[in-house]
């Protein structure tokens, strides 16, 4: 859960320096001010007050709107306090408002608008804050924000396909399980009483959904329940651990079918943001960190810190990238055309493109086998119950016969 700090520090002339910090641990202020190269004297959490309390939470809709009116207002001239000052009177949600006006009022105070975005990492990552501060050197600042709404927009859009394809199995499988959790527990016990009362012996189908019926109904269910809810538990405290991530990130991409999925969608991404900064003028080495930083995967994550280190020493970056065996050999020529061609953000803008229609449609894919298979999973259990329950019946009407 984010906390907000305030922090006191000194910068490399010596100055005495305050302010605040939304961030997850002191850890996270710590670096984020030595990136800054401040040196910090003093970072505790500031006390919650119930105004804070009530500001609601700032959303990426929030950020696109913003970064594309304050683009056509830097467009159209205005001065860029005086933009700031409007959007900040305007915005409705009221967190965001007060930290745009914070924003403005840091560069009343004389900071550039990417040090003073900066000062808001939760709301403003890195990549938005350097191709600000990009453009802000190259005076394109209204050119970088449309280019900022738009791989906003489009990193949305891609973050939707991937729920909707993950939401959807996820709904159908879990009412599956609830539907014949109540049969089990509820509607079969009255037939096995009722079969009970007869005596006699019953079909094979029928005693085995019985004795399931019998095994849930009791302590096995409490059992079973607890099993889920303690590797639900594991599995989240795992995640939280570097290893953990780790782990868990390379079983995901090794996944049949959904592990193909989060690769296209990791090359997208990768492609999308190193291009989007490569293009905004932001120097390839810190382009690179921001990516790995972003990836949303470790798998993804070391291999970008393992290019960038290439990078460093002085290799292209589709070199150490075909070594990493993580992204596909058309992705690792693609760049490598490229860059001898000069024209990298191009085509990495262009493998993005090609990846988002990938991921369209392996989404479609997806949902088209999943869909089928829950059914045949659903009727065929259901139907397996059913008729195990009516075989004693069917016996019964023989005999009287």
């Amino acid at each position: 859960m984010a906390i907000v700090f305030k922090w006191s520090g000194k910068s490399p002339q010596g100055t005495l320096m305050k302010g605040e910090l939304t961030a997850d641990s002191k850890e996270e202020v710590q670096t984020h001010l030595r990136r800054q190269r401040i040196i910090p004297t003093d970072i505790s959490p500031k006390a919650k007050s119930l105004l804070g309390s009530m500001r609601g939470k700032v959303t990426e809709k929030d950020l696109v709107i913003f970064t594309r009116q304050f683009a056509t207002m830097i467009g159209a001239g205005l001065p860029l306090v005086q933009a700031l000052e409007i959007l900040a009177k305007q915005t409705e949600n009221s967190s965001f408002a007060k930290t745009i006006s914070d924003i403005k009022s840091d560069v009343e105070g004389g900071s550039t608008f990417a040090d003073a975005l900066r000062k808001f990492p939760r709301i403003f990552s890195d990549l938005y804050s350097n191709m600000v501060a990009a453009g802000e050197s190259g005076g394109i600042l209204d050119t970088i924000l449309v280019r900022l709404a738009t791989y906003i927009e489009k990193s949305q859009k891609l973050k939707r396909k991937v729920k909707g394809a993950m939401v959807y199995p996820s709904v159908v499988i879990t009412v599956a399980i609830l539907v014949i959790a109540i049969i089990m527990i509820f509607v079969v016990p009255t037939f096995g009483k009722m079969f009970s009362q007869l005596g006699g012996t019953l079909p094979a189908p029928t005693q085995l959904i019985i004795n399931i019926s019998n095994f849930l109904s009791g302590i096995g269910g409490l059992i079973i329940l607890a099993c889920i809810i303690g590797a639900v538990v594991f599995v989240v405290q795992f995640r939280r651990t570097e290893v953990g991530q780790i782990v868990t990130d390379r079983l995901l991409l090794k996944v049949p079918v959904i592990g193909i999925l989060l690769r296209k969608v990791a090359v997208a991404k990768f492609t999308r943001t190193l291009g989007t900064l490569v293009s905004s003028g932001v120097p390839i080495l810190d382009g690179l960190n921001i990516t790995a930083r972003t990836a949303g995967n470790k798998v993804i994550e070391k291999a970008v810190f393992e290019v960038r280190q290439g990078v460093s020493e002085g290799k292209t970056i589709a070199e150490p990238l075909s070594q990493s065996k993580v992204f596909p050999p058309m992705v690792n020529q693609m760049i490598s055309v490229g860059e001898s061609t000069g024209a990298l953000d191009n085509m990495l803008g262009k493998i993005a493109d090609f990846y988002d229609d990938e991921v369209d449609q392996a989404v479609a894919n997806l949902t088209s086998m999943i869909e089928p298979l829950l059914m045949v999973f659903l009727g065929g259990t259901v139907g397996f119950i059913v008729v195990a329950m009516y075989l004693p019946i069917f016996k019964l009407i023989t005999l009287i016969k």
